[in-house]
Order: structure tokens, then C-alpha cells, then sequence
């Protein structure tokens, strides 16, 4: 596995060098609507802390950003009124990963709209900001 590297996607997030539109924050994560969304109301969550994947995170940071997961999905199902919620973490190149950094999708699922693909067209970021603002309505 190789070593965590500091200049990817979500850590320039993190560091506002590139824009987001973000749900929630604290001290130890970031919530924020993924750009190339599955379905509406799909968010990212993240921790602050830098590690590649799972596979390499620190247990603590495990702690305090499962709890977030949970409280972004109970948002988001409520938000867009949704059937189920589908959590997804990858971990490596094998197993479909692209961002090296741990994060966790969270999308919600109604039984009659398949996912789309995890395509290269970015949503409207007028879009984003409205399905943002009805989750945080839900938080």
C-alpha cells in the first residue's frame, strides 16, 4: 500500500483550495454533496485526519467519524424522503477506490431509481446547493 499523499482531491478540500459544498463539520469531519452524484442528496463524508483508506486509519479517528456517517444517513433519508440509504466506503484500486483518502458515500436509495453511474459530468452546483441545504434542514 503505498503512503498517504497530501495533495489529493479531499485534502485540497479540506484545506479550501478547492470549493465544496459542504452539510456538516466538526472538529474531526467533513460532510460535504459529491460533485458527480450517484442520486440526489449523495454525500461524502471525511475526516479531517489524513489516512489512505481503512486500511490504514487510525481506530480512534474510526470512532468519531462512524457516528458521523450515521447522522449524515438519518439526514439524508429524511431530506429526500428515501426508501433506504446506501453506505459505501472502497478501499484500494481493486476493490473500485479512486480517492485516496477515507471517505465514506452516503446516497440515498429509493426502490424504484437505479444509482447512475459514477460518471465524469458534474452536477449544477446551483443543484448541489439546494439538496445540501435540504439535509442540513434534516440535521
Amino acid at each position: 500500500m503505498s503512503a498517504y499523499d497530501t495533495n489529493n482531491i479531499f485534502a485540497k478540500i479540506l484545506r479550501g483550495e478547492i470549493p465544496s459544498t459542504r452539510v456538516y463539520e466538526d472538529a474531526d469531519t467533513v460532510a460535504f454533496m459529491d460533485v458527480m452524484p450517484q442520486a440526489p442528496g449523495h454525500v461524502l463524508v471525511i475526516p479531517k485526519a489524513g489516512s489512505r483508506n481503512i486500511l490504514d486509519a487510525d481506530p480512534a479517528v474510526l470512532a468519531k467519524t462512524i457516528p458521523v456517517v450515521q447522522k449524515i444517513a438519518v439526514a439524508v433519508k429524511e431530506a429526500f424522503e428515501a426508501d433506504g440509504v446506501y453506505v459505501a466506503q472502497f478501499n484500494e484500486p481493486a476493490a473500485g477506490q479512486t480517492v485516496f483518502h477515507l471517505h465514506f458515500h452516503v446516497i440515498p436509495r429509493h426502490e424504484s431509481s437505479p444509482l447512475k453511474p459514477h460518471s465524469g459530468k458534474m452536477e449544477d452546483p446551483a443543484v448541489l446547493a439546494a439538496n445540501a441545504e435540504k439535509i442540513r434542514q434534516a440535521l
